[in-house]
């Protein structure tokens, strides 16, 4: 009898901690498994869905620059200002001006692009002695310049685009037209006279539709007034739009 509750008791110590004993043994049993397990490699179908996707977006990409490039002409309008040096001795004055003009495009990316601009401003002159206006010191002056170059899109998307352009003409240079007939030279300005002039531009364009946009542009233009050589920069911005298309 004593034996029979000896043996009652140990079972009744051992049995609650058989399930943790049990579970022990299974994870020991169980095989391990490779905490570094690399993922599952795509299935072809799944490789073949994913190409489709590209390619249905790169030819979407394709047709929006189509549909904005594609076409023969871009006409644009644009205001901006010009640093100018109006004579060998005066400070240089800010000319405010307006440009517009009109591209032919013959492929996506280059064109011929025809230049008509206009600027004018205020020369600051120092006073002069003898002269009959020497009051007048701040007299107005305009040049027009009329240019034509190639136009080159070296980078183009559906929204943007940015352009290279180089141009020559002839400058046309009206100095005298405030001086009350005292002369440009009088007040050390160049002379009235036609020049050449050379432009260099760095144009930046944002679509808003197919058609239109908006432009801003980095101007150098180089001018030949008095027999000596002007450096000028500015910029100009505006608006543009593109009709026709190609053959």
């Amino acid at each position: 009898m004593y034996s029979f509750r000896r043996l009652a008791l140990l079972l009744a110590l051992t049995f609650p901690a058989m399930p943790a004993v049990l579970a022990q043994s299974s994870s020991s049993s169980a095989p391990a498994t490779d905490q570094n397990q690399q993922p599952a490699a795509q299935t072809p179908q799944q490789i073949s869905v994913q190409a489709r996707i590209r390619m249905r977006r790169e030819q979407r990409r394709a047709t929006d620059i189509h549909d904005a490039y594609d076409h023969s002409y871009e006409a644009f309008t644009d205001m901006g200002y010009l640093r100018f040096r109006p004579g060998t001795y005066l400070q240089r004055l800010t000319f405010y001006g307006w440009d517009t003009g009109v591209t032919r495009f013959r492929s996506e990316r280059f064109g011929i692009t025809f230049d008509a601009r206009g600027y004018s401003g205020i020369a600051y002159t120092n006073l002069i002695q003898g002269i009959t206006n020497a009051d007048n010191t701040r007299p107005k002056i305009s040049m027009y310049n009329l240019m034509g170059g190639p136009t080159y899109r070296f980078y183009i998307q559906p929204k943007y685009s940015v352009s290279g352009r180089v141009l020559g003409g002839v400058g046309i240079g009206n100095f005298s037209g405030d001086t009350n007939g005292e002369g440009s030279a009088t007040f050390g300005i160049w002379p009235d006279s036609t020049t050449y002039s050379i432009a260099g531009s760095i144009v930046g364009q944002y679509n808003l539709t197919p058609a239109t946009g908006i432009r801003l542009s980095g101007e150098y233009l180089a001018t030949g007034f008095g027999s000596t050589f002007q450096n000028s920069v500015g910029f100009t911005g505006g608006f543009v739009y593109r009709f026709g298309r190609q053959q």
